[in-house]
């Protein structure tokens, strides 16, 4: 990691709280504030079937103080957000193979040097913030959601991203959206990272980034329709470009949703020339054997998805389809990911070289039949025509997630959540999933 470039970004967070906390007094800082105390009890076990790994298991709970201010008054208006946090190990985590330890590594938890999982571990994000007319700057902490980056939140701890960003609305209709990302804590971490992509982030020549940029704008051209454009570039390895457009359509019985997205991925800085893949700038996919484009950024990934509502029902049917000869690619440490597409699920992404993937899905909000608060999906996803030697691969993934919060009484908000997946391919390994998560939060203010 370029320990300047982080400095510079922690200084100017600084110094955007400090301006915030000198005017803290004025009206719009204290009365807009919201604080919170959220609760996070997580449970995961995984059981991989087609290889000799142990099953994994672990059990931590997350404390997170949520603290977001308003703005001062004035032209210009200061703000800061805060949120911290802690997790607490309950049982599980480890490395396998070290006297003592049956688990293989915790997926929640970092590691001691004997190999064990952490007993505790926690970070702090702070952002300062300041506002003009329609327009927010953030520096410091970031939770992105974009089509082009977005933080995975699929553990105790959330990933969380060191950046910069301007989101703009002074046109009526457009929202506009750019900034630069620097580097990342991945969930199970206090340490900071460089960024990279699949392929470049592990062995003895792994390559790391924190020059990531980004833009882009939402347009909504009506209530029911939306289209999107953002393009991101991941310096010295990828720059990509994104059209997306959802249209909501009330039909006599019912309505129809239709999401179309495409991503164009190309080669950026040391990843286009042969000399920077030999020092480990690549992305993983498949090449034929003595390519000289070997490891090089080179792919387009296109989906549609369509969703019919009726009451509590909804019922979607997609296809994605990715080419070229690299994986699409994306920012990912090795240590989780969420992305935009309609094959994200609970393990599996499905975005290997010349993969063709089906995507059916089912989601009931028993709040029609008189139950609110308690709500079922069912996803399966089917992936094939994965390039590789001889024969082309294929994998399919199954979810099931079961969602209850309470609506009233003393418990009112506490939910609760069963997700449940399994994994099979021959491009990928064969594993079972189940996680059991429940939260609750507490307003301060």
């Amino acid at each position: 990691m370029n320990r300047a470039t982080r400095k510079s970004t922690l200084s100017l967070a600084v110094i955007a709280s400090a301006l915030a906390m000198q005017e803290a007094g004025a009206a719009g800082f204290i009365e807009d504030s919201k604080g919170s105390i959220n609760l996070k009890n997580f449970y995961v076990n995984q059981d991989t079937r087609n290889q000799s790994a142990p099953r994994s298991e672990e059990w931590g709970q997350g404390f997170f103080f949520d603290f977001k201010s308003g703005f001062t008054e004035g032209p210009v208006g200061f703000g800061l957000d805060v949120l911290a946090m802690h997790a607490i190990r309950l049982d599980g985590g480890g490395r396998a193979g070290k006297a003592g330890i049956e688990r293989s590594p915790g997926t929640m938890f970092p590691l001691e040097s004997n190999g064990k999982a952490k007993n505790d571990f926690g970070r702090v994000g702070v952002t300062g913030k300041m506002r003009f007319s329609k327009t927010v700057v953030q520096v410091g902490t970031l939770l992105p959601k974009m089509p082009i980056l977005t933080y995975n939140d699929g553990r105790l701890l959330p990933q969380m991203f060191q950046g910069g960003q301007i989101t703009s609305k002074e046109l009526d209709d457009f929202t506009f959206t750019a900034g630069k990302i620097e580097h990342s804590y991945e969930r199970n971490s206090s340490d900071s990272y460089g960024l990279s992509i699949s392929g470049a982030n592990s062995g003895n020549q792994a390559q790391f980034s924190n020059k990531f940029y980004y833009g882009g704008v939402d347009y909504k051209v009506t209530k029911d329709l939306l289209l999107q454009y953002y393009y991101g570039n991941l310096r010295d390895f990828y720059k990509q470009h994104f059209v997306g457009l959802i249209h909501n359509w009330q039909l006599p019985v019912g309505s129809l949703k239709t999401d179309l997205r495409y991503f164009n991925s190309d080669s950026d800085g040391k990843n286009e020339s042969t000399s920077g893949r030999a020092r480990g700038y690549v992305s993983s996919g498949y090449w034929s054997s003595g390519s000289s484009s070997r490891g090089e950024v080179d792919n387009n990934l296109w989906s549609a998805l369509f969703t019919y509502s009726l009451g509590g029902h909804a019922l979607g049917i997609g296809y994605q389809r990715v080419t070229g000869n690299s994986d699409f690619p994306h920012i990912f440490q090795g240590n989780g990911r969420t992305l935009y597409l309609i094959t994200d699920s609970q393990m599996n992404k499905f975005t290997s070289a010349g993969e063709n993937s089906w995507v059916a899905k089912y989601d009931y909000d028993f709040a029609a039949i008189g139950v609110p608060g308690l709500k079922a999906s069912l996803q399966y996803v089917s992936g094939d025509d994965i390039d590789a030697d001889g024969s082309d691969n294929k994998e399919w993934e199954r979810n099931f997630r079961l969602d209850y919060v309470i609506q009233s009484g003393t418990l009112k908000g506490l939910g609760f959540s069963w997700r449940t997946a399994a994994l099979r391919g021959n491009d990928s390994r064969d594993q079972d999933e189940n996680r059991l998560i429940a939260s609750y939060s507490i307003p301060l203010f």
